[in-house]
């Protein structure tokens, strides 16, 4: 799906909380609303949106979507748009990871979408190692 990625790591025996409490701060540092549901055994979800700039390039449900998969030795990040769901902390996750969280994105949410997974990708690899 364009706009969408998906980071894979095996062998790093990465702590999964750090890495996702890691990528809540950096969003949150760079102006993002962030929410995220309880981790699971299947993993965990968060959800960003940018006040104003976001909703003045797409609709005001969509949000970055961040799922975080797997075992410290070996999981997925995967990175797009997806619609915001309100009270993600309360959702059942193994209903949000089994479903298709991420949207197939129009022009401008692509580009967008590019830019901050660009950014937020960078971020990871650099976190991770």
């Amino acid at each position: 799906m364009i706009g969408n990625k998906e980071l894979h790591y095996t062998g790093k025996g990465t702590d999964l909380a750090a890495l996702q409490s890691h990528i809540e701060e950096y969003l949150k540092t760079d102006g993002f609303r962030v929410q995220a549901a309880g981790t699971s055994e299947q993993g965990s979800v968060l959800q960003a949106q940018k006040g104003g700039f976001l909703r003045g390039l797409v609709d005001a449900d969509r949000a970055l979507t961040i799922t975080i998969a797997g075992s410290p030795a070996d999981y997925t990040v995967r990175i797009g748009i997806g619609k915001w769901i309100e009270h993600i902390a309360v959702a059942v996750i193994e209903t949000l990871l089994i479903s298709d969280l991420f949207l197939v994105v129009d022009v401008a949410e692509t580009a967008w979408n590019f830019e901050i997974e660009d950014k937020l990708v960078k971020d990871i690899e650099t976190f991770v190692g």
